[in-house]
């Protein structure tokens, strides 16, 4: 066996003493953990985070992502997230065609939605990343397609919203030439084959099952092998763990009415 060498003995030992072993604060709160997997969280989302800032302090917890059996932050995970849309609308030519011929622009739960372009949504609303994403695709293709730029992409123009029936004055999407507005989220919408349920994932190493579990996205489309169950059933809390600790008995459930 090897010998340390004296001068390494004595580093770490001068770096275990310079800690105060009785504070775990400043052992675990380096130290982050997967404590669960919270689901969907739709309109409840505001709920879900003052309950999980009070039970662990707003810098005390964090949503992860398991992606390809590795824990990573959120902007590795929706790249994966836009990749499904982006592989799913080149294989489907005609989802593009009637999406760009006869729409304007497309939303998730609101049609405020059709404002926003980053992912990152630390507002109270509950997150729309379809549209967003569906949105980036549309405009690459019609990049790569050489089409010249239409002057009133980005300019509201009034829309006839196909499920609602109401009209709205929004901005015409880059890649768009329709006049409609379309919901990609509702069945009763005829843009429903956008919902990330139906949207499968693109890669089978990101295809995730939970066993007991059932929401929403399970009993639509592709199951458990949509993105939306990636984006789900991938997202778990992390805790620091020194704040862990400091819970007590609610370690045996540090979820609980999350």
């Amino acid at each position: 066996m090897r010998s340390i060498p004296a001068q390494c003995v004595r580093t770490m030992t001068a770096t275990v003493e310079s800690m105060n072993l009785a504070d775990p604060d400043q052992l675990f709160s380096g130290i982050w953990i997967p404590i669960g997997l919270p689901g969907f969280s739709g309109d409840d989302k505001q709920r879900r985070s003052d309950l999980l800032d009070t039970r662990l302090g707003a810098d005390g917890w964090r949503y992860g992502y398991i992606v390809r059996g590795e824990l990573v932050d959120f902007d590795t995970a929706i790249a994966e997230y836009e990749e499904a849309y982006r592989v799913h609308l080149r294989r489907n030519p005609a989802m593009v065609e009637w999406l760009v011929s006869r729409c304007g622009n497309v939303y998730d739960h609101s049609v405020e939605n059709v404002h926003d372009e980053d992912y990152h949504q630390p507002g109270p609303a509950a997150n729309h990343y379809q549209d967003i994403s569906v949105r980036r695709v549309v405009a690459e293709l019609a990049d790569e397609a050489g089409r010249a730029p239409d002057e009133r992409w980005g300019q509201p123009i009034e829309m006839l919203d196909l499920g609602t029936g109401e009209r709205h004055t929004v901005p015409l999407a880059q890649g768009f030439r329709g006049t409609h507005l379309a919901q990609i989220r509702d069945a009763l919408s005829p843009a429903y084959f956008l919902n990330p349920a139906l949207v499968p994932i693109h890669d089978p190493a990101l295809i995730t099952t939970l066993p007991g579990r059932s929401e929403w996205y399970h009993v639509e489309g592709c199951a458990h092998l949509s993105v939306e169950a990636f984006w789900q059933m991938s997202k778990v809390v992390e805790a620091r763990y020194d704040r862990f600790v400091q819970l007590g008995d609610l370690r045996n459930d540090p979820l609980a009415d999350v």
